[in-house]
């Protein structure tokens, strides 16, 4: 019965062993090529599996993009402030009315009241 059941099975593992002959005979001999399935191998671990893959390179390409529109916005704002400072600096009215309404200066004998919007 063991002797009948290892033939059987070995039986079949030749068959499968043929089938899986006659597919690779009827691939094209490019798709067989040693160097095309290393090239691809090594192709398919940099998309994918490397530290540096094709995922990360695009969420780093999208942070950098979002950072280079943060620093123009910034670099805006500097001239903008760096601007308005020297306004502040050549006007004394100007500076004064700046300092009332951003610090809630007075000046003495002068009562200040806050009104807050709801």
């Amino acid at each position: 019965m063991r002797t009948e059941n290892l033939l059987v099975n070995h039986h079949q593992a030749i068959k499968n062993i043929s089938a899986v002959r006659i597919v690779w005979k009827k691939l094209p001999q490019w798709l067989i090529n040693p160097y095309f399935v290393l090239g691809l191998g090594a192709l398919v671990w940099m998309c994918f599996f490397d530290s540096e893959n094709l995922i990360t390179q695009y969420s780093l390409r999208r942070r950098l993009n979002r950072l280079a529109a943060e620093k123009t916005y910034y670099l805006a704002q500097i001239t903008q402030i760096q601007q308005a400072r020297k306004e502040l600096a050549n006007n004394e009215d100007l500076l004064e009315k700046f300092a009332r309404e951003k610090y809630f200066m007075k000046k003495e004998k002068e009562d200040l009241y806050v009104i807050v919007d709801e």
